[in-house]
């Protein structure tokens, strides 16, 4: 773990700075660009990974943000639902053109919020959470409460029910 080099990773900081967060944005030699990745690189539980998956609503057309507990999996026909649409993969043009960012990389915020979106109830069973920040090798920690406070979120159930 060291302090961020990276340029998107330190204009993340920055933002992180500028909204008052005490985060403190950390890159690791090795990607996070997994839940299961970042979890090994920072010593924490899966379900501490949020997880900031962008989808592609049909027939709208519209980006669908859910944040996840990397311990889950979105089940895309429930949070479609919610929407009135069904939730179609997007590609790594799409989520670039929505969010700025590269697939891997993607914070929970610090773009244009998006027309819709979820936050995974599960993420506030923890007492802290670590998220992208900008880069498949930078992670940041928060508090639920904080990604709250920064995101125009539903807090719902996302998790496929286990088989």
């Amino acid at each position: 773990m060291r302090t961020p080099s990276n340029p998107t990773a330190l204009k993340f900081q920055e933002l992180l700075k500028t909204l008052g967060m005490q985060g403190e944005v950390v890159e690791f030699e090795g990607t996070t660009r997994t839940a299961a990745d970042a979890a090994a690189a920072i010593g924490c539980e899966v379900g501490q990974i949020v997880k900031s998956l962008i989808f592609r609503a049909q027939p709208s057309g519209e980006a669908v943000l859910v944040l996840t507990s990397g311990a889950n999996r979105v089940d895309e026909a429930h949070v479609g639902a919610l929407i009135g649409e069904t939730l179609g993969k997007a590609d790594a043009e799409f989520v670039r053109a929505h969010t700025g960012y590269a697939i891997g990389g993607v914070p929970p915020f610090g773009y244009k919020n998006l027309e819709h979106t979820f936050m995974d109830e599960d993420l506030l069973k923890y007492e802290e959470i670590w998220a992208a920040a900008g880069t498949p090798n930078a992670v940041f920690p928060l508090k639920p409460a904080e990604l709250l406070q920064q995101v125009s979120a539903k807090v719902v159930k996302v998790a496929m029910e286990p088989r």
